[in-house]
């Protein structure tokens, strides 16, 4: 199946084309069709399939056709954060540049000026945070009664960050007769009631099992004591091959902190959290997305519905408080086919909380390590020490330069002092490094890392150094 069988306009198809897409997700090709029908629609599907271009290639095409009015936005989409609403968006101006529509953004983090003078002129689609918009209605500012059609993105966040009462009311202000559109990755009852509420007689399209992760992402939790996590965060960044890594963290604190600790020890890091101003966040991420930095320290503002490509591992700093941020966060790795990694680190304060995780997915995390290794690392070092054993004692001997006895430490300064008088030098508080020393360390053979002319390792499997923070297991 192609976009071209799902009924979008030439104009729609020749945008989709020149953005390089020519092959729908399953969520694109069951809700396209629905949207055009003018249908109800709840969409649950895992985060990173493509729900965004679900819901707003079809309403470029149905928004297509009408007059604007000052004040009065045709359509509405809420999201639950500046950062995904920034996105949809980037999709309206890249898919809808060969239509006449008007587009605004409203979001809190930014002076109100344009936003107010874009209401003004009128608006096809209005993307909002639920806050800036009930501010603005409040004020006056905007009128919902003329909105034809509603999305209600990222839905199960909303729950989560408290917007339900928000949006209640924003659904009791529009027209009765409307197209409403719900989609999330995951389902709770408190949704399930909102959309039997709001939406008449809904399709209902569900291409994975709710809460379910990603199959291309490859992901193991990490037993670990607390004041060892950032030891073994470095380990993991030193030595598996990380290309673009997000790191996830619960609280603003420890991103700050985290960021800075990464800086000393000289990863190319940044950092994202609710108490940057919105310029300031959007200037990280597009640092991140440009490469600048590699690294990105990040609270769960950006979580949920970021499409950054080619992000190869996520870390879970912290195990989530909520189990549904679980998914979203390491949805932000294997997106559209490519292969991610993500790692969670668990303390024993975390035993409740992984748990919960494991119940929504359904199914139990790898332990790193465990099930990570190619080869069975206990036989192969109970083989060479076997080996070393059975060796004769004469050729270990032979092998070994001959030592010299070790001096008493008061017979060696007697001696030195001796000397510094013969000599007429004045006796040294601290003596010089031995250069024989440093000669004997250069000779040493350094630690295998993996080098680029290596062969690729198997999403799914370990062939690098055994870490020391394998040893601690989960009771």
């Amino acid at each position: 199946m192609t976009f071209a069988d799902l009924g979008l306009s030439p104009e729609l198809l020749k945008a989709v084309e020149d953005a390089g897409y020519t092959t729908p997700t399953a969520i694109q090709a069951q809700a396209i069709p629905t949207v055009l029908m003018m249908k109800d629609l709840i969409g649950i599907a895992q985060t990173g399939t493509g729900k965004t271009a679900s819901f707003v290639l079809p309403m470029i095409d149905v928004m297509a056709a009408g007059r604007r009015r000052a004040l009065m936005p045709r359509s509405l989409i809420l999201e639950p954060t500046r950062e995904l609403a920034a996105q949809v968006a980037e999709n309206f101006e890249k898919y809808g540049k060969n239509h006449d529509l008007k587009m605004a953004l409203l979001i809190g983090g930014v002076q109100m000026g344009d936003q107010l003078k874009a209401l003004d002129e009128g608006v096809d689609v209005l993307i909002a945070t639920p806050g800036r918009l009930m501010d603005l209605f409040e004020r006056g500012k905007i009128l919902l009664n003329g909105c034809e059609l509603l999305v209600i993105d990222e839905a199960d966040r909303m729950l989560d960050m408290g917007f339900i009462p928000d949006i209640e009311f924003i659904c009791s202000k529009l027209p009765e007769t409307r197209q409403t559109m719900l989609f999330s990755a995951t389902m709770p009852p408190p949704i399930e009631k909102l959309a039997k509420k709001f939406l008449t007689n809904p399709k209902r399209i569900e291409v994975s099992r709710a809460a379910s992760t990603n199959a291309d992402i490859t992901a193991f939790k990490v037993p670990v004591k607390s004041r060892s996590k950032r030891e073994t965060l470095r380990w993991f960044l030193e030595n598996d091959l990380i290309e673009t890594a997000i790191i996830f963290a619960n609280k603003k604190t420890t991103v700050r902190e985290l960021n800075q600790s990464l800086k000393r020890h000289g990863f190319r890091s940044s950092e994202i959290h609710g108490d940057m101003d919105q310029t300031s966040r959007l200037k990280e991420l597009e640092r991140f997305k440009s490469g600048d930095v590699n690294i990105l320290v990040a609270s769960d503002v950006a979580a949920r519905g970021l499409d950054i490509k080619g992000v190869s591992h996520v870390f879970n700093f912290d195990t989530p408080w909520h189990p549904d941020d679980y998914v979203h966060r390491i949805g932000r790795t294997g997106r559209a086919g490519a292969k991610g990694r993500a790692f969670t680190f668990v303390s024993e304060e975390d035993a409740e909380a992984i748990a919960n995780v494991e119940k929504l997915t359904g199914s139990p995390i790898k332990v790193f390590g465990k099930e990570d290794v190619r080869v069975d690392l206990s036989e192969v070092l109970a083989k060479a020490e076997a080996a070393k054993a059975e060796a004769p004692a004469e050729e270990a001997r032979e092998d070994r330069p001959e030592r010299k006895p070790r001096r008493a430490k008061e017979e060696r300064r007697e001696e030195r002092t001796e000397r510094e008088s013969r000599e007429g030098r004045p006796r040294r508080e601290r003596s010089t490094p031995r250069t024989d020393r440093v000669t004997a360390s250069e000779e040493r053979k350094p630690r295998r890392r993996y080098h680029e002319d290596d062969e690729p390792v198997p999403a799914g499997e370990w062939n690098g150094p055994r870490p020391g923070f394998l040893d601690v297991g989960f009771g």
